[in-house]
């Protein structure tokens, strides 16, 4: 079984930065792909950003590509998202999830394994 756990959310201000980390855990690590999603009261959830373990392939939704990077340590056991330039509408709960490198990575359905989520509140 799959664990994903979720830290650094927290307040920040409009334009400052904060560091989400993603630590996994349970089946070999290497199979995976891992991404971020986000869900704001009353939204759906949506795709953040996404990276492989093996190829390194690395995608973002365009509302943050350019202030958010992707990255994993070199162990492969924790996924981190840094978030520069926030904004208020990046404000939402955050997931990490594991989904196998051939499904879509934008979408929902294609993970199979997700953690707890992580609040990030953006003041104006």
């Amino acid at each position: 079984q799959v664990q994903l756990v979720e830290s650094g959310g927290g307040l920040v201000q409009a334009g400052g930065s904060l560091r989400l980390s993603c630590r996994y855990s349970g089946r070999s690590s290497s199979s995976y792909a891992m991404g971020w999603f986000r869900q704001a009261p009353g939204k759906e959830r949506e795709f953040v950003a996404s990276i492989t373990w093996i190829e390194d392939s690395i995608y973002y939704a365009d509302s943050v590509k350019g202030r958010f990077t992707i990255s994993r340590d070199g162990i492969e056991t924790t996924v981190d998202l840094q978030m520069n330039s926030l904004k208020p509408e990046d404000s939402a709960v955050y997931y990490c999830a594991a989904r196998w490198p051939t499904k879509t990575y934008s979408r929902v359905d294609s993970y199979d394994d997700w953690g707890q989520g992580t609040q990030v509140t953006v003041s104006p």
